[in-house]
Formats: C-alpha cells, structure tokens, sequence
C-alpha cells in the first residue's frame, strides 16, 4: 500500500495575512520503501508529515493513501485511518511512566477496540524482539536508555500493523551511536514490514537507508526526489555538475 501527496500547499494566518509552510509540494512513497524528508528548520518538514498523517488539512492538493483520498473523509474517519493503516513515531516516544514496555506497545491494540487477548501481546513480545527489546519487556521507562525508548515508540507505531510508517526526528535527543542504530532498524523494519515509511530527518550522514530524498527549502523542493548515492559529506547523491 502506498502514500502519495499531490500539489500540497498549506498556509497559516499570520496576522491579516497568511504565511505558506508548503507550496506544491508532491511525494509518492511506495509500500517497502523510505523516503526522507531533509531541510533546515522552518523548510516545512513537519509540516508535510501532518499533512500526510492527516493531521492537518492541507489548503490544495491530495493526500491518498493505498487507494484513498482522504479529503473526502470525516474527521472520524481520518482518525479511524490513523489507529488502522498509519504508525507515527515522534521525537519523543511519550511513554506512560506506569507502564513496562511490553505493554506500552500492546497498549495500542487496546485503543483499537481489541482490550487484552494472547494475540496481542504475542504479537507485542514480537515486536519488541524485532526492535532488539525482547531481554527489556517488562522495564518501565525510567529502566531505559533514550535510545531503548525510542525503540518501543518504533514497535509501538507498528502494533496495528500499519501500511504507512511516518517518523519525526527519531534521532534528535540522541547521539550519533544510538542515532544511527535506530536509522538502520527503520530502514530493516520497512522493508521486512512493507511499509511506506516517511522519515524527517536532520542527519544527513546516514540517508544511504533512504531509497528517495525530498529536501524543502521555505517550503519547497528543491529538486525532485532522488535517490542517495554513495555516503557524502552529507549522504547526497551529487552531479558531474556538482
């Protein structure tokens, strides 16, 4: 199942005027792959990955995910979407301090309507195991490094078995070792999940896990989407031109 944008553009007032956060903006992420989104702060980034998880409503363009658009739902519905077909993961894995980690991810289910079954938390205990928690489950989050807690946000995003996989800034509260294993286990879990993973990103030095790059500026992008080559001073691929 894929995700694609079309011609986004959103705005926001900004006193008697309004202010473009994205201007034509477009994207199409195919199931089993990740593309990142790149550009310095204020380029309209998070923006877009609202626009995508149907947070926000964009002022033109589509969002359609495997199939549907979903302008042409209720707020109901949009929300429906998000708990059964999205997985978000946030900067900060906001997990509940009561709570171990085996079931802070079934905890997901249980939003879904599904309360506690063997099933659930089978699939939670797997989970865990895929993101590298398994020897963790039963540590509340204060037991945890930041790293091992933004691990179980990425297993927690993937409990409903999500056809798309958004992720904000994942590695921002972390340092480089701990970044850099929670990019490539992304980049593994898409492709062994089938996701159609977004991922916004500051790091440039690992986009090698990304199959396509997006880089906004001032809203924009610069260039179509395009494919990493070989690791860079900054992960891009570059022309002959340069």
């Amino acid at each position: 199942m894929s995700l694609t944008l079309e011609d986004i553009t959103l705005t926001y007032a900004d006193g008697e005027g309004r202010l473009t956060a994205l201007d034509g903006v477009g994207l199409d992420v195919p199931a089993g792959t990740l593309t990142a989104i790149v550009g310095p702060s204020g380029s309209g980034k998070s923006s877009l990955l609202a626009v995508a998880a149907t947070l926000v409503t964009p002022d033109r363009g589509r969002v359609v995910v495997g199939g549907t658009e979903t302008g042409a739902l209720s707020a109901a519905e949009r929300a429906e979407l998000r708990r059964r077909r999205m997985g978000i993961v946030f900067q900060q894995p906001n997990l509940l301090a009561s709570l171990t980690a085996l079931e802070q991810v079934e905890l997901m289910a249980r939003i879904d309507g599904r309360g506690r079954s063997g099933a659930a938390r089978e699939r939670a205990r797997d989970l865990l195991a895929a993101v590298g928690l398994a020897d963790l489950a039963h540590r509340r989050p204060h037991q945890l490094s930041g790293g091992q807690r933004q691990r179980i946000g990425i297993a927690r995003a993937l409990m409903n078995v999500p056809a798309v996989l958004l992720v904000d800034e994942p590695t921002s509260a972390l340092d480089h070792e701990r970044g850099t294993a929670v990019l490539d286990l992304l980049g593994r879990l898409t492709r062994e999940r089938n996701t159609a993973t977004v991922l916004v990103t500051h790091d440039h030095a690992h986009l090698t896990i990304a199959d396509r790059v997006l880089e906004l500026r001032d809203g924009r992008p610069l260039t179509p989407p395009r494919t990493p080559g070989p690791p860079g001073a900054d992960g891009f691929q570059r022309s002959a031109a340069g």
